[in-house]
């Protein structure tokens, strides 16, 4: 049975994604990122069974209407695509899915705080849990808002904002989306070549920091390894060199027999989890880049699991930022 509730947006690079997945009937697959469920709805209508999580609410009492539409064919998690394999069975899914980042239907929502260009408490939580943006420009000293702002929003001007936020919240704290892009603004004006709001990435960074989102990736790419049988395809969506970065780590290490730093004694070959067929990266076309320019950053990164058993859960492959995040903070400070 078809699945015919309706969506409110097109999923970037659905073409794509259903290419790379390869859904069949008897199959199961995951979407660790629900959202508006356009990925979900394709999968269960090509015969899939699907198990879609998200960590925000919202998204998931809207998503109770597709589930009565599935002929119980999908099942709805709240909760974040890290904690995956706490949910299915080692070695049980056909394919899993992630679109990495805020989805539009937050965007859209004032209320949530993740945009700028709608006034709205200075959110930004997928979760609507722990500390907010709030929290973290009013309580955050200078210097970690410098790292927060440049690394993770890829601001170069981070030094800059990050002093005027400090100096702006001893007058009065922040509490709108709105005053922040306002202080923003000030702080380092528009200029006639520029393409993006003053804001833009310090926006970013915040997003990024406040719901932990690489090391949630991270570890949903762990947790892929341990759920995903052999032959099971994993397939990821991003939309900044952050991310993709992540992705492309991930990939480039579970793909390669070679192990330790080059300044060691070679050890023993490791055996390949994923193995990575077709293009390795793989982007939005120009043609769905004009409809929907949220697309134009997209890229695609596939590979499909082995026979092999899963490797340790390593963080440092990675090389993520060394940062107070959420999850070791205090009501929006950070610890010592």
């Amino acid at each position: 049975m078809a699945v015919s509730a309706d969506a409110p947006h097109i999923p970037v690079m659905l073409a794509e994604v259903l290419a790379a997945l390869n859904p069949a009937h008897g199959e199961t697959m995951a979407d660790g990122t629900f959202g508006a469920g356009g990925y979900t709805r394709a999968i269960v209508d090509a015969g899939a069974d699907v198990v879609a999580f998200d960590r925000d609410p919202d998204a998931i009492a809207a998503g109770h209407a597709l589930v009565d539409a599935s002929d119980g064919r999908l099942r709805l998690v709240e909760a974040p695509f890290s904690t995956i394999a706490d949910h299915v069975e080692p070695a049980s899914l056909d394919g899993l899915v992630l679109d990495i980042g805020v989805s539009s239907m937050q965007l859209d929502q004032a209320g949530r705080g993740f945009s700028f260009r709608q006034d709205g408490p200075l959110d930004m939580r997928m979760a609507q849990s722990g500390p907010s943006a709030a929290d973290i420009v009013n309580n955050f000293g200078v210097k970690d808002l410098i790292r927060i702002i440049g690394i993770l929003g890829e601001e170069r001007n981070a030094p800059r904002i990050a002093h005027a936020i400090v100096r702006a919240r001893e007058e009065a704290p922040f509490e709108t989306t709105g005053q922040l892009a306002a202080l923003i603004e000030k702080a380092q004006p528009r200029k006639a070549k520029d393409t993006i709001h003053p804001a833009t990435r310090t926006f970013q960074g915040l997003r990024i920091f406040v719901n932990d989102e690489l090391r949630e990736l991270a570890r949903a790419l762990f947790a892929a390894e341990t759920c995903l049988k052999p032959g099971g395809r994993l397939v990821v969506v991003t939309f900044h060199s952050l991310e993709d970065r992540i992705v492309k780590r991930f990939i480039a290490d579970r793909t390669s027999q070679a192990s330790g730093s080059r300044h060691l004694p070679a050890a023993e070959p490791r055996a390949l989890t994923f193995e990575v067929r077709g293009k390795a990266m793989v982007a939005a076309g120009p043609a769905e880049v004009e409809v929907n320019p949220r697309a134009r950053s997209a890229k695609l990164r596939a590979a499909t699991r082995t026979e092999a058993p899963a490797r340790d859960a390593d963080m440092a492959i990675f090389g993520l930022p060394d940062l107070p995040w959420p999850g070791d903070c205090e009501q929006g400070k950070p610890t010592a």
